[in-house]
Parts: C-alpha cells; structure tokens; sequence
C-alpha cells in the first residue's frame, strides 16, 4: 500500500531515557516494517531534539521530505510515567512544532502524485488550528484514498465535536476499550456488548471496519460486516506505548491483504503484544517474531 501518516512527531520522555515516537510515527514506522510505503506528514523544530529525530526516522527508514522544520517552535515532548503494568500516563507539553505542519502546494501535488491509499490521522494532532487545516487539505486533495481514524484520546486533548467530526471523515476507525466508554459518555450511545457499539457506529458513519483493542484480552474487530473477538497474546510488559499503533498498522496490513477478519485480528494481537514486550514505541521486530509467539 501507499500511506500518508499525518500527525504529531515527539520524543516520550521516560525519566533518563527518551524514545521517539507520535502516533502517527509509531504507525509510519510499523506500516514500513510490513512492507508498505509511507510518507509522514509532520514538524520538529529546529533544535537538538528535532536534528535527533529527523537522524532516528530516516535510520528507521522514514522518509523525512515532508516534515517540516518549525523555526519557532520546540521539537514535541510527552512526559511519560508506568504504572506497575506497564500502563504509561502520558504529560503532553504543548505548544510543540508538530502544531504548526507545513506543505507547500508543490510539496501537496507530490503526494496527491503517490495516488495514496490510505490516509491515517489522529485526535490529539487535530486539536491544532493549523494542524487541522492542513489535515483536511490533505484529504481533500486525495479523494480517492480511504481514511483511517486511531481515535487515541489523550487528557485535555480532545473535544466531542473534533472526535464525531473526525469519525465522520472516516473509512476505518481503531479505538481502544477504554475510549468506547468515553465516546458512549461524550454521546449517549449506549450498547450491550462491543459487537453492538462496533454494527452500530459503523452503520451510523458508514465504516468499512473498526476494531477495539482491549490490552491482554485481544481485540475485537468488524470487518465488511464479519464480527470477531480474538484472544490476546501474554507477554513480559516492558510499556505499553506504540503498542496500540503497532497493532494499527497490522490491522491495516491484514485489510490490504483481503485476510479473513479471524486472521486479521490474530496477527494485530500479535504485533501489538510483541511491541508491549519491548522499550519505547518502534523498537526492532520482525514479523517472523510476531508469528512466533505462542499462547501459553
């Protein structure tokens, strides 16, 4: 597949050690794991921490033509703190260059050019002014593409109107358990099972597929109306982060493959878990890893 990954670009900052990642980023980098084309649409600034970031991208492959150098802004940082599960809960230090993305008409010719498709974006990128217009231009630009939405609520970093806006512009979406509550809240959309909150707000948007990732248990998937729920894979936590994004790009992965929903949802099971079992949002793997882990 040909993907623009459209979001935020930053460091999460555990203590001492920093490890760079964003939504958008983590996906991009697992997407090119799997074998497909991505290019990133972001900002860093123009400091050390971006110099780093812009070095650790194209070392994990990611071409780095259209992220924009922020003059006046700082490179992104999220302070990041485990519980003792892994759980990260995340500080995020705003205003950060990834609010203020760029793209030249040039630069937004040459990827409409890609003939991308899919176009994947978030919540948290989209609570900029700047970072939002530049979204919609995107899609906008590339009708033909598919969208898929990682809803990704974030504290303080969300709005019920951006959230329904931005499942309306949607083809795919990927939520996690904890934000199907909070979206039933936002909305009074009540349901009985995840079955029926996956039918009902894909009916209600016209959603090809969604799935919901719920940690350890595994995940539950609607795709072209086939429901599954899919154990999960145990594995020795080292954190959480990236591993929701990771599990993203193999969802997406197994769609673009035409796999049964069954297969789709063991193989995201799987690389999210592998990702969980490693520091930081892309580490190294390979997909012989996460073909190997077994249930135990």
């Amino acid at each position: 597949m040909k993907i623009l990954s459209i979001g935020e670009v930053l460091w999460d900052v555990f203590g001492d050690a920093e490890h760079l990642g964003g939504a958008a980023l983590n996906f991009a980098a697992h997407a090119r794991v799997l074998g497909h084309s991505v290019s990133l649409i972001s900002a860093v600034g123009d400091d050390l921490r971006g110099r780093r970031a812009l070095e650790r991208m194209e070392a994990l492959g990611l071409a780095t033509r259209f992220v924009h150098r922020a003059k006046d802004h700082p490179t992104g940082i999220v302070t990041v703190q485990l519980d003792a599960s892994g759980q990260p809960r995340f500080t995020i230090h705003r205003p950060a260059a990834y609010d203020f993305p760029e793209l030249s008409a040039d630069e937004l010719g040459e990827l409409s050019a890609q003939r991308p498709d899919w176009i994947y974006f978030g919540t948290l990128f989209q609570m900029s002014p700047q970072a939002k217009a530049l979204t919609l231009k995107v899609l906008e630009s590339n009708p033909q593409a598919r969208r898929f939405y990682d809803v990704n609520l974030r504290e303080n970093s969300y709005q019920a109107s951006l959230v329904e806006e931005l499942m309306s512009l949607a083809t795919a979406v990927k939520l996690n358990d904890q934000e199907v509550g909070a979206i039933e809240a936002m909305f009074g959309w009540p349901h009985r099972s995840l079955e029926e909150f996956c039918r009902g707000t894909a009916k209600r948007f016209g959603w090809e597929s969604v799935c919901v990732t719920r940690g350890a248990n595994g995940s539950a998937l609607l795709v072209d109306d086939n429901y599954v729920e899919a154990n999960g894979y145990q594995v020795r936590v080292a954190d959480t982060v990236g591993a929701g994004d990771a599990f993203a790009a193999a969802f997406l992965h197994g769609m673009a493959m035409r796999w049964p929903a069954p297969e789709i949802a063991d193989f995201a099971n799987r690389v999210g878990a592998l990702i969980a079992s490693r520091p930081g949002g892309t580490p190294l793997w390979t997909i012989e890893e996460a073909n190997a882990l077994s249930r135990q």
